[in-house]
């Protein structure tokens, strides 16, 4: 390829948009664009090559840099009925913010550090900063932030938008200067010591225009394929609902299930207490030391169980006795159900660690050899997704699902070789709709690498929008 070409996906329905040349429907294409005559060393280690006629200058020659200040939380009569915008770190995941996190009042502006920032300036979280887009944004408003972000009021020289792209394009490389992670802190002299390169005024005008027409363009396409998605999910939803209620067989004879969120059930199928169909036992109590003749186990908490898998990436361990290996040993083809936060939620246990018991957050459901693991799981998932659990449980604090209320839960019971027939089923339909919704998430992907490498190749000036 030539070096002045950048690769993208096409658009869902084939169409091209503007500078784009499609090979094919949903297939690689090539972005044509011009580059200038003449290229200098930046002298920027992370830049490369400027146009030639291009400047550049530390941010702190171009701007005025000020962080701001938080009126204290115990006073009352610094932050209600207040009329002044005051902004916190999360706010610069809008990229251009146009709401305040909070309005404190006169008296908590003036016994606070905090500074006004006037409309169109940046601002920059100095902690905490959030991924790509959030570190930096743009104010619609003028207002005032907190001690642990900066205010960068930019002089004639540069305009606001097209440094905040250009501050978004090296999200990562100025998150190193504060060493790196989510949590460093960068602050007033870092920021200020960032260099950028300072095209002609008519080109910052060009450039930022561009970049607000053809991100605009690329988010649109995300969304897009962000709602589909959300329709692949509905899709699954409605596959497994319709077979583990009404079966495969449409023309099956119906009854009332007697349970009056579900409806009819086949006829033939039977209404039973999970208590007569599966042993449930709630894990352990945490026992974080050795009390004589204990082994040091992997557990799982509430917190590794997702909807149908389990997440084993953060296992813990505590200690055992021998009883208790036996009790809350989990089992392959073993339900792991959440007790408490979302409760109900539930995964089936496939040998992912070699050995593994259960804290006293999960319950274990062995169903009998007249049920199917599998089917029971898709139950499970209906149940959860319908709020059948959230309505038997005590939300006065938090919530809690046990053993006792769990195993008086009514389910619906087809034969054994049903509830594997309709486990097929659903795994054959639903690999269709998974294998869409995989060509997705790898477009919106793309999608996403492609704008940050467009964002980047124009605002270093590899390619040229101007004219």
């Amino acid at each position: 390829m030539k070096e002045n070409n950048i690769i993208i996906y096409s658009t869902a329905d084939g169409k091209t948009k503007d500078g784009m040349v499609w090979m094919n429907q949903n297939q690689i294409g090539v972005f044509q664009m011009n580059k200038y005559d003449k290229y200098k060393d930046s002298g920027i280690d992370w830049i490369g090559e400027i146009p030639e006629h291009w400047s550049d200058v530390s941010i702190k020659w171009i701007s005025s840099i000020f962080a701001g200040g938080t009126p204290s939380k115990d006073k009352h009569e610094y932050w209600y009925n207040g009329n002044i915008p005051w902004l916190n770190s999360g706010t610069v995941n809008q990229c251009y913010i146009t709401e305040p996190s909070e309005l404190i009042t006169e008296l908590g502006f003036e016994k606070s550090s905090a500074k006004w920032i006037p409309k169109e300036a940046l601002v920059v979280a100095l902690a905490g900063q959030g991924r790509t887009k959030g570190m930096v944004a743009q104010l619609g408003f003028n207002a005032t932030c907190n001690q642990s972000m900066a205010a960068i009021v930019l002089n004639r020289i540069i305009q606001s938008r097209y440094l905040l792209y250009w501050l978004q394009n090296n999200y990562q490389n100025i998150r190193n200067l504060g060493g790196g992670d989510l949590r460093d802190g960068l602050n007033l002299e870092m920021i200020g010591s960032i260099k950028c390169p300072i095209p002609n005024d008519a080109e910052q005008t060009a450039i930022a225009s561009y970049l607000d027409r053809k991100t605009a363009e690329i988010d649109e396409l995300i969304a897009d394929k962000k709602r589909l998605l959300e329709l692949y999910e509905e899709e699954k939803t409605a596959i497994i609902n319709q077979a583990v209620t009404k079966g495969i067989n449409p023309d099956v004879k119906m009854k009332d299930s007697g349970i009056e969120w579900l409806g009819e059930i086949p006829a033939h199928w039977e209404v039973k207490r999970l208590k007569y169909v599966a042993s449930i036992v709630l894990g352990k109590m945490l026992t974080p030391e050795d009390k004589g003749g204990y082994q040091l186990k992997p557990y799982l908490r509430a917190a590794n169980l997702g909807w149908i898998h389990v997440n084993v990436e953060d296992v813990k361990e505590m200690w055992f006795s021998d009883r208790e290996i036996e009790k809350y040993r989990i089992k392959k083809n073993d339900l792991l159900v959440s007790e408490g936060g979302e409760v109900g939620r539930t995964c089936i246990w496939n040998d992912e660690l070699k050995e593994c018991y259960i804290q006293n957050s999960v319950h274990k459901v062995t169903v009998n050899d007249k049920c199917d693991s599998r089917y029971f799981l898709k139950l499970f998932y209906l149940y959860g997704n319908k709020g059948a659990f959230d309505l038997i449980v005590n939300r006065i604090s938090i919530a809690h699902l046990t053993v006792e209320k769990l195993k008086e839960v009514e389910f619906i019971v087809p034969s054994r070789s049903e509830q594997t027939s309709i486990v097929h089923h659903i795994e054959t339909q639903c690999s269709r709709v998974n294998a869409k919704k995989n060509r997705t998430e790898k477009l919106i992907a793309l999608l996403t690498e492609y704008r940050a490498a467009l964002i980047s190749e124009v605002v270093t000036g590899k390619i040229k929008v101007v004219d």
